[in-house]
């Protein structure tokens, strides 16, 4: 369920170029929110490996997860890591090469849906078995977004097989009979999502222990100060305005200095052509021009950029970033945005 152009892409990637495999890289210290996105893309390939990150984090809030119970649930390998290690980093890659020579086969447990929604997933899907070209793995998502009627993920559909869906007159008989068995339902997408949500909590109420139930509290009580509605835009401000600050004047001194440097060169560069009687259209175009050019760039450009993007990094590192694209999600989604173009705009905002 993409909301932007680099979730779209990967989506259609996953969907329609036919990966060897897919690898869903999870959060160990939040579990049942990220297996959201697990079940979706079973909906869509077999091929799958659960990546479960962070496996350091968890430890440190007392959370332990149990890998095989939790591939068991899933029906697909899981493999935990600490990005930070190699070792764990080689077990990932061990298990990726063995799903792509087909040592591992995994056999996802999707979600199961109320019985109204599979009955008229059923009846779309024996329509859509009349187009050879659909993979019978995708029939029942594509039966998914056809009752959804999302009209940009059909158009995706049918570029990428060379049918016909949204103008199809028999589909639309047959969507009509389907949705009439769904006409209590009041939001298909609300009820899935929140199907797959409660399959989430089940799974990680089986394979998730807690040794502290308050494992979150200081998280929490930081979200509520950061992503406050009265405080968290002057604490955004006051940050990105140090940042700036910092970057802006900072960039100065080692500025100033390169640029001495380069120009030192420079000079040197100009005896020297002088020296082997080097013709002044030649040394003027090379010293002058490209020398110059490249020289006055890297003066300018380097130092804001060595010293703004290893803060924005730390800022991250802190956990600070999503909370300012929550932050300021309502006032970018006013110009078809996410609250993630916030981060871009910054970066763009210390090149200018």
């Amino acid at each position: 369920m993409s909301c932007s152009e680099e979730e779209e892409i990967a989506r259609n990637y996953i969907c329609f170029e036919n990966p060897d495999a897919t690898v869903i890289v999870l959060d160990a210290t939040c579990l049942e929110r990220n297996l959201n996105l697990v079940f979706q893309i079973m909906e869509i390939t077999d091929n799958i490996i659960v990546c479960v990150n962070l496996l350091d984090e968890a430890k440190k809030k007392k959370i332990k997860i149990d890998l095989d119970k939790l591939s068991n649930e899933l029906g697909v390998p899981v493999v935990g890591t600490i990005a930070r290690k190699k070792k764990t980093l080689n077990n990932l890659l061990d298990t990726i090469m063995q799903v792509c020579e087909g040592k591992i086969i995994p056999t996802p447990k999707n979600v199961t849906y109320y019985n109204e929604i599979e009955n008229a997933i059923s009846l779309i899907s024996e329509k859509l078995k009349d187009y050879k070209v659909i993979p019978k793995k995708l029939l029942r998502w594509i039966s998914l977004k056809v009752l959804d009627g999302e009209e940009k993920i059909l158009k995706s559909i049918e570029k990428a097989f060379n049918i016909s869906i949204i103008d199809n007159v028999e589909l639309e008989i047959v969507k009509t009979k389907a949705l009439n068995i769904l006409k209590s339902q009041e939001n298909l997408k609300d009820i899935i999502v929140s199907s797959i949500m409660n399959r989430a909590e089940d799974i990680c109420k089986n394979v998730c222990t807690y040794e502290m139930t308050s494992y979150s509290g200081r998280d929490r009580k930081i979200d509520k100060i950061l992503t406050s509605k009265y405080l968290g835009f002057p604490i955004m401000l006051l940050f990105l305005g140090i940042i700036f600050w910092i970057t802006i004047v900072g960039a100065n001194y080692p500025s100033e200095i390169l640029f001495s440097f380069f120009t030192w060169i420079q000079e040197k560069l100009v005896l020297f052509a002088n020296w082997i009687n080097c013709p002044d259209w030649l040394s003027d175009m090379l010293i002058n021009g490209v020398y110059q050019t490249l020289t006055w760039i890297i003066s300018v450009m380097l130092p804001p950029m060595a010293i703004f993007f290893p803060l924005f990094t730390f800022l991250e590192d802190l956990g600070y970033l999503p909370r300012i694209a929550f932050n300021v999600d309502g006032f970018f989604k006013r110009c078809s945005c996410t609250g993630k173009q916030m981060i871009t705009m910054c970066k763009g905002l210390t090149k200018w």
